[in-house]
């Protein structure tokens, strides 16, 4: 039963191995898209979600401190409205 397994990985792999070796535009492509997803989750996060904590405060223990207080201590922040 094994050995059957690890044949049949085998042929899956060398069935994309080949693919992807014979593409031309697909190799392209796939350039387009993982600069697309570099773009997307990189430079996007450094722009649009800076490290409020690392800025505001000087250790972690400050940090957790801070986190603790808006859980715990304000938690209708984080509660819906009531219907009225």
């Amino acid at each position: 039963m094994s050995a059957s397994i690890s044949s049949y990985a085998r042929k899956i792999w060398l069935l994309y191995y080949d693919g992807f070796r014979e593409m031309t535009i697909g190799k392209t492509l796939w350039v387009i898209i993982l600069v697309k997803l570099f773009i997307f989750f990189i430079v996007i996060k450094f722009l649009f979600f800076p490290d409020i904590l690392s800025r505001d405060y000087d250790n972690d223990n400050e940090r957790a401190d801070h986190v603790r207080h808006e859980l715990i201590d304000n938690p209708r922040r984080f509660h819906s409205p009531e219907k009225q």
